[in-house]
């Protein structure tokens, strides 16, 4: 497994995160079986947040993982907390304790080795964070921070009053969701592709050397739907097995390696549930592919160049 340098923070960590969002749906025979399966192939970055499943998700993955603490040693654990459903968001450091709290006693463990604040809140008060994300770091309850979803200037915003450097960002991308990337080549221009959406935050990451975790890297719009196999992307489809007959491999490994092939070094995270489809996603880390097979790619999704 190839490993990466995380954000600012030094740790070297697998180059793909395991997404456990969905893995409350799995029977815990099946979810002992995709836990195992992934640190037999070394990886061993785990992502949650308290929502998966009303926390049921970290629950079902402790109870497959054993959790003990040779295996604690031995993995990596992020979460996250801010979204309260039927609410909205809340960044206040009353829920942000509470909500580490939750999650550490579901997972069995003393500690999170990330902690990601999941969607920016409107009400968000720094002094607040702060003051919980300190009580945490000196308590050793958690020993990095970052955000999901957040532009840069929300991110300088909070990084004016919280002392722990924020190393992740968790963002959407994947070769039809693409629009951090193409409005980087649109500048200048008077087409709808060069509008900047996202203050460009995927220039702004890779100068304050924060991972971006690229989520749903196999979707299209927002959970609309996997874009592998899909007939709304024929020419898309058509390329990506040309190259997975080349590579001797799965179309889901070639629209990973696509992201792994950007020199911002950003962590995909897994959604699968699925043992193989998983050790599809994890291939990638095996594979580069040539600037020309990336180009080829982003143009048969349905993107465009100046």
């Amino acid at each position: 497994m190839r490993t990466i340098t995380l954000g600012a923070s030094g740790l070297s960590v697998p180059a793909i995160v395991v997404g456990c969002m969905r893995i409350n749906k799995l029977a815990k025979a099946e979810a002992e079986r995709f836990v195992t399966f992934a640190l037999e192939k070394g990886a061993c970055f785990f992502d949650h947040a308290d929502i998966y499943g009303a926390g049921d998700g970290e629950t079902r993955f402790a109870q497959a993982i054993g959790m003990n603490p040779r295996i604690r040693e031995a993995i990596q654990i992020q979460s996250k907390c801010g979204i309260r459903p039927g609410i909205g968001f809340d960044f206040s450091k009353a829920h942000i304790l509470s909500s580490v709290e939750a999650s550490l006693k579901r997972l069995k463990t003393d500690y999170l080795d990330v902690l990601l604040l999941h969607r920016p809140d409107a009400l968000m008060e720094g002094e607040e964070v702060a003051g919980a994300f300190t009580l945490l770091h000196q308590s050793g309850k958690v020993r990095h921070f970052g955000v999901s979803n957040q532009k840069p200037l929300q991110i300088q915003l909070l990084q004016k009053y919280v002392t722990q450097p924020l190393i992740i960002n968790q963002l959407q991308l994947s070769i039809t969701n693409a629009t951090m990337i193409s409005q980087g080549l649109h500048v200048n221009m008077m087409e709808d592709a060069a509008i900047d959406r996202d203050g460009s935050v995927l220039d702004f990451c890779r100068l304050k050397d924060i991972t971006i975790q690229t989520w749903s890297p196999l979707q299209y719009g927002v959970f609309e739907g996997v874009f592998i196999g899909s007939p709304k992307f024929p020419l898309l489809n058509s390329k990506i097995e040309e190259l997975a007959r080349k590579y001797q491999v799965s179309p889901t490994t070639i629209a990973l390696a696509w992201i792994l092939r950007h020199p911002a070094r950003m962590q995909p995270v897994t959604g699968t549930t699925q043992v193989e489809r998983l050790e599809d996603c994890l291939k990638a880390t095996d594979i580069t592919l040539s600037r020309e097979e990336w180009y080829e790619l982003y143009l048969a999704a349905g993107n465009s160049l100046p």
